[in-house]
């Protein structure tokens, strides 16, 4: 049998190549928790052109980096990043592996969990280390109740949200181990033809500052408001699923169970009745504020600030008194 050690994280990086917000949290977290049980901290980096993020990662307490640096692993594919890890992890038998709970995250950790035979728990809000046993907190019920899990398996995977962690201070003495990456030659997926949207809006996951309109917005053309008001902030624009499944703004907006989850310092809530599916995506955030005509939506009861009133005339004042503070100079 071998002997299961190590804590692991699988780093994303930015479109710059640069480890992604989240990746640097997981950094933290996963030293806390090596710390805790007396493990190493890895981190597994995949990706084309990661010089610098493989140092920066190294810096952040890793006792190693193992960059896998390939040009076809520069876009993500699941048929081409999965067999690549499979063999990486079966190498090295581990004691968790923890992903980002992102688009990635969600998409490939099920499917390493099934080919390593491990155990798998999803969109972790906490994640525990007590007598050498890992514990995750998850929401259920829709966000309505948090359980404590554990896994009955020698390794465990889990993809675990922003905020549950804080990225470390630099301390330097990781090492980078470049390896050599055996890329399958027929994946049965092959993506031939990518469309970049070019935006100059901040990711959503990574937004300090998230402005999120709801049902009550009654278009499209609302949402071009919401974009004015996050772009002071340089924030970024969510929805909840019905204005996505109405047409009024993409999926990738979407903020819930069934969408992204989020956890911003301030969450605007613009015309959102609060409904736990929705809730469960950015409960964690810092700061609620909510905007709504109903002075009894149940957004209310989550909120730190609350405003009663038609967002069409709430917005444009706020609108035009943030714009007056910003030419003063304000911060």
């Amino acid at each position: 049998m071998p002997e299961y050690s190590g804590i692991f994280i699988v780093a994303e990086v930015t479109e710059d190549a640069k480890p992604t917000p989240l990746s640097l949290e997981l950094m933290g977290l996963g030293g806390e928790l090596a710390s805790k049980l007396g493990e190493n901290l890895y981190a597994v980096l995949m990706g084309h052109g990661l010089t610098a993020a493989a140092q920066e990662l190294a810096g952040c307490g890793a006792e190693e980096v193992y960059v896998l640096d390939d040009e076809a692993l520069a876009s993500y594919n699941p048929d081409i990043h999965l067999p690549v890890l499979e063999r990486f992890f079966s190498e090295r038998a581990p004691k968790a592996v923890l992903f980002g709970h992102t688009s990635m995250g969600q998409d490939l950790a099920p499917r390493l969990s099934f080919a390593l035979d491990a155990g798998l728990i999803t969109d972790c809000v906490g994640v525990e280390a007590d007598a050498g046993e890992l514990s995750f907190v998850r929401p259920v019920y829709g966000g309505n109740a948090i359980a404590t899990q554990k896994a009955n398996t020698d390794t465990v995977l889990a993809t675990v949200r922003a905020r549950v962690g804080e990225a470390p201070s630099p301390t330097g003495g990781g090492e980078v181990i470049p390896l050599d990456v055996e890329i399958p030659t027929s994946p049965r997926q092959t993506i031939t033809l990518r469309e970049r949207l070019e935006s100059k809006e901040c990711p959503l996951e990574e937004a300090a500052v998230v402005v999120t309109g709801g049902r009550g917005i009654g278009g499209e053309e609302g949402f071009e408001q919401l974009r004015e008001l996050a772009s002071l902030f340089s924030g970024a624009v969510g929805a909840s699923r019905p204005p996505v499944d109405s047409g009024w703004a993409p999926t990738t907006c979407q903020v819930g169970i069934t969408g992204k989850v989020v956890a911003p310092d301030i969450y605007i809530a613009v015309a959102i009745s609060g409904s736990s599916q929705h809730l469960s995506g950015m409960s964690e955030s810092g700061k609620i504020v909510a905007i709504n005509k109903d002075p009894e939506a149940y957004i209310f009861s989550v909120s730190d600030y609350g405003v009663v009133g038609d967002w069409n005339q709430v917005l444009p004042s706020f609108v035009s008194k943030l714009k007056g503070y910003l030419s003063e100079g304000g911060a």
